[in-house]
């Protein structure tokens, strides 16, 4: 409160402040875009293998694969949404202004699937063994 009150009193308008907090290019590479690629990555690879898994439990040798893929879409699905929570959690808390805030967003939403996937799969797969 006090620090808006400097501002306005000493006659800087609201609209340079909020240019000065979106001074990042639209395609620079932030470290909080960075991270936030990252966790869409392990959370896409979590739905990916997990989806796999749940559809095809055995593999196309004959190996069965469904255990390996449920684990794998558990893992990479959990680590994408806690790195997308971690991203959210210290982003700027603007959208816009390069801190990676809706990636970590769409990260945490497809690591989540990621994880439900694999469980359904690591299920599927103990109840036919």
């Amino acid at each position: 409160m006090f620090v808006q009150h400097l501002l306005v009193t000493a006659g800087v308008p609201a609209a340079v402040h909020v240019a000065a907090q979106q001074a990042v290019s639209s395609y620079a590479l932030t470290p909080g875009r960075f991270w936030s690629f990252v966790a869409i990555g392990l959370g896409l690879v979590g739905v990916v293998v997990g989806g796999l898994a749940l559809a095809r439990p055995a593999g196309r040798l004959g190996i069965e694969t469904g255990r390996l893929g449920a684990a794998l879409a558990l893992g990479a699905g959990l680590v994408g949404a806690v790195g997308g929570a971690v991203v959210v959690a210290t982003s700027g808390g603007q959208l816009g202004t390069g801190g990676g805030l809706a990636g970590g967003g769409v990260a945490v939403v497809l690591g989540l699937v990621g994880v439900a996937l694999g469980g359904l799969a690591l299920v599927r797969a103990r109840r036919t063994a």
